[in-house]
């Protein structure tokens, strides 16, 4: 049985859409799809956002449970602009089976291997990107892959990190970050958004482009996931 984790359902929409058999379950306090994909029985978790709420969801989906893989997937944010928007990041730092095989079954799409850094908070300053990527030499962020191969490795369950780039210091969010969406509430708050961009109307052709980046980005992630599952 593989995992594949999500921090929200907008990163894992496109990916559940093509699942076979797919239904809901709640096992442990946590919310679970189940599935099919090549002969390949699949168990959907969306973490949340963030160490706390990431932490608690992912103990519980592996308490008592065993997988023979986790994937960690969902969109991460580039440090550089040597990473486009669209392309995907394999994390050789956290990732703990051989990339060499997956590298190669995903080579007709933008693939990229590199370190990822799970951060506490979403960044949205260009100048904190380029600390970041000098300090820590990594390629991307995101806010819970380190977390995923911390339980992993606890409970021996091999990990692979595959991540689409969502924004970069070129093509960043379109509004701050505290705007787009509230990690306390762990989702966006209307009331906070419409204000925002009420009071500022020339950042809606932005808001429309990231938009539809989205749309692509979570396309692209779900056809390597479905190359990956094929593939193993």
């Amino acid at each position: 049985m593989i995992a594949v984790t999500f921090a929200l359902p907008a990163e894992s929409s496109e990916f559940l859409r093509r699942l076979g058999d797919r239904t809901g379950a709640e096992r442990n306090g946590v919310r679970v799809v189940h599935g099919k994909m090549h002969d390949r029985m699949i168990e959907v978790l969306h973490t949340g956002v963030g160490e706390k709420i990431c932490q608690q969801r992912v103990g519980k989906f592996l308490q008592d449970q065993q997988f023979d893989l986790m994937i960690s997937a969902g969109f991460a944010g580039a440090l550089s602009d040597q990473l486009k928007v669209g392309d995907l990041l394999l994390a050789k730092n956290l990732s703990t089976l051989d990339l060499s095989s997956t590298c190669a079954s995903l080579s007709s799409m933008p693939i990229h291997t590199g370190h990822l850094l799970t951060v506490p908070a979403l960044i949205d300053s260009s100048e904190e990107r380029n600390r970041l990527a000098q300090t820590s030499g990594a390629a991307a962020v995101d806010m819970e892959t380190e977390l995923i191969a911390r339980a992993c490795a606890e409970h021996g369950i091999p990990l692979v990190s595959l991540r689409v780039i969502t924004d970069t210091p070129r093509e960043p969010f379109p509004a701050p970050t505290k705007v787009l969406f509230d990690m306390e509430q762990q989702r966006t708050r209307f009331l906070t958004f419409a204000t925002f961009f009420l009071a500022h109307p020339n950042r809606v052709p932005q808001l429309i482009q990231f938009a539809r980046r989205i749309a692509r980005v979570r396309k692209i992630l779900a056809s390597a996931l479905v190359t990956v599952v094929r593939e193993l």
